[in-house]
């Protein structure tokens, strides 16, 4: 199996166990994405939290493990949102290819939109 397609069916297992056992059959995909973006935010925070980012403050030593944790983390959230707006893993990735063959484009000039062009 497709490593991303894993990824999409053991979200689609937790995110129905979840809505099961939490009694959130009533949520509409709207108000799913509105919880789900700001969890992302949370993790996020949680994010950069871990690379120093307060100039303010003395640094630490970055444990890219912690990293890591928090990148899978928001990848949850996102794969959730994916789901929630029917879009699969093989979408997802059409979508992508087709999102970075404009962003190359764009950097080189190529593109409708301007400004990017380096």
């Amino acid at each position: 199996m497709d490593k991303l397609e894993n990824i999409f069916d053991y979200q689609n297992m937790f995110d129905t166990q979840l809505v099961k056992t939490r009694g959130l059959e009533d949520i509409t995909m709207e108000q799913w994405i509105q919880k789900e973006t700001l969890a992302m935010l949370s993790e996020l925070s949680e994010l950069i939290d871990e690379v120093n980012f307060k100039w303010w403050k003395n640094e630490k030593t970055v444990d890219t493990d912690k990293v890591k944790e928090e990148l899978v983390d928001i990848l949850h959230f996102f794969v959730s949102m994916c789901l929630k707006t029917g879009m699969d893993a093989d979408e997802l990735h059409q979508r992508y290819l087709k999102k970075n063959e404009e962003n190359f484009l764009r950097q080189q000039g190529k593109s409708d939109k301007q400004g990017y062009e380096a």
